[in-house]
């Protein structure tokens, strides 16, 4: 593409910062406005040249920008930010919340088919990256069984999920993934298990004064999607705690495939994909930058709709043409 791509950044929170900063490395791209909900003015960003404007004044970009990504969270903010801004721009957003994926994929897919733009849905690397590892995987041993773990880290998603309790002024979820499971499976064992068996979710939780802490316990470890199935632990720390020992935002993960081949199913093999995050919203915002720029392209060639990683093309994530990724890559 001759002409850099235009980005704009709705949401100003550590995806976003890590979008703004994931754009400065594309030369391709240039990063035309940051929308926020709060005052425009408290808002420091990364660029002192960056433009912030408030969310209402949106509107007035819809032919200044080549591809929104939407920066909030999956529990509240995507599910109404996903269809509405699908509406007026192509769109790229991280909704990770997996049981609603199909029901979110057709909300955006009507408004972004009604307004002729294209929004990829639910990138980054879980799902994303590791959705895609399944499939290939899945797809070149049928015979077999596939294995997902997350962690030890920090879950954007989940955390966000935490602070919108009732009572809850601060908090943060590390997914531990249960190191005895993955011995056997790397072993060449392939147990049958449940989510729960899998990992363990680790809350830490700053409480707002006066606040019913049996409560917030109880409505964080019975929510559906994101901790009813699994074994949630819970604390309560101070403010000054949090901030010391659980600021940086380290995850990753990797996803297992064991599986046969052979007349008899005699030969094993073992396939793994793995990611060790030192930033987990800096490297998600990677990942929202690379496809913005597929997005992009998609639409200028006429495809409209809602999209995930199983649709769109490897090789439109790079700026590289087809022919330099033939030589260089291949």
């Amino acid at each position: 593409m001759s002409e850099r791509i235009r980005v704009g950044i709705l949401g100003y929170g550590n995806i976003g910062k890590g979008v703004e900063l994931s754009v400065s490395q594309n030369p391709d791209m240039e990063l035309a406005a940051v929308f926020t909900r709060r005052k425009p003015e408290s808002i420091k960003t990364v660029s002192e040249s960056a433009r912030v404007l408030h969310i209402d004044d949106i509107c007035e970009y819809k032919d200044l920008i080549d591809v929104l990504i939407l920066c909030g969270g999956s529990a509240t903010d995507l599910p109404e930010q996903g269809p509405k801004y699908a509406g007026l721009f192509n769109c790229v957003d991280s909704f990770d919340t997996h049981a609603r994926i199909p029901e979110y994929f057709n909300s955006v897919n009507e408004a972004a088919k009604r307004s002729g733009k294209t929004a990829a849905i639910s990138i980054g690397w879980d799902p994303g990256l590791f959705s895609m590892n399944r499939l290939i995987l899945e797809a070149i041993l049928p015979h077999g069984e596939s294995y997902t773990f997350w962690g030890k880290g920090v879950s954007q998603g989940h955390s966000d999920a935490i602070r919108r309790v009732k009572g809850v002024k601060n908090g943060i979820q590390y997914t531990i993934p249960v190191e005895s499971v993955i011995e056997r499976i790397r072993n060449g064992e392939r147990p049958s298990l449940t989510t729960g068996d899998k990992h363990i979710r680790e809350c830490f939780v700053v409480a707002e004064e006066g606040a019913d802490k049996a409560e917030i316990e109880a409505t964080i470890k019975n929510m559906p999607n994101y901790f009813a199935d699994y074994k949630t632990i819970v604390h309560f720390i101070s403010e000054d705690e949090l901030i010391k020992n659980h600021s940086r935002m380290p995850h990753g993960g990797f996803v297992i495939r064991s599986g046969d081949t052979g007349k008899h199913f005699e030969k094993k093999h073992i396939a793994e994909f793995s990611l060790k995050l030192e930033s987990n919203p800096e490297f998600t915002a990677c990942v929202l930058t690379a496809y913005a720029r597929a997005v992009v392209r998609l639409n200028r060639e006429g495809k409209t709709g809602a999209l995930t990683v199983f649709d769109i093309p490897i090789g439109y994530l790079s700026p590289k043409s087809a022919e330099e990724l033939r030589k260089e890559l291949l």
